[in-house]
């Protein structure tokens, strides 16, 4: 079973900058999009940034975050980043990694990693 691994979490004040880290061991990563999702305490879990594979790759983002958060991946390196400026208190929450073929049902997930944004 495929775990990923995420990491660079952590609290920052309002404003501040994180960069997270996951990576994906075992998986042919160049085939897979790649995706950060989050989930508040009490709240469903969203996405928050996409990076697909078709088409020579294309990112998308939650409203919510449209130019405060960038994705980028190395594939050489099986691991994706989202860098995320401009924080925001509602940024709070635990931040999920998540690799998925386009044509493939099942997908894998990492346990989190918790970002927290106060002052």
């Amino acid at each position: 079973q495929v775990q990923l691994v995420e990491s660079g979490g952590g609290l920052v004040q309002p404003g501040g900058s994180l960069t997270l880290t996951c990576l994906a061991p075992g998986i042919a990563f160049s085939s897979y999009n790649m995706a950060w999702y989050r989930q508040a305490q009490g709240k469903e879990r969203e996405l928050v940034a996409l990076f697909t594979v078709g088409g020579g790759g294309s990112t998308n983002y939650a409203d919510s975050v449209k130019g405060r958060f960038t994705i980028s991946r190395d594939n050489a390196a099986n691991t994706v980043y989202l860098q995320m400026n401009n924080l925001k208190p509602e940024d709070t929450a635990m931040y999920y990694c998540n690799a998925k073929r386009p044509w493939q049902r099942h997908d894998f997930w990492g346990q989190g990693t918790q970002v927290t944004v106060s002052s």
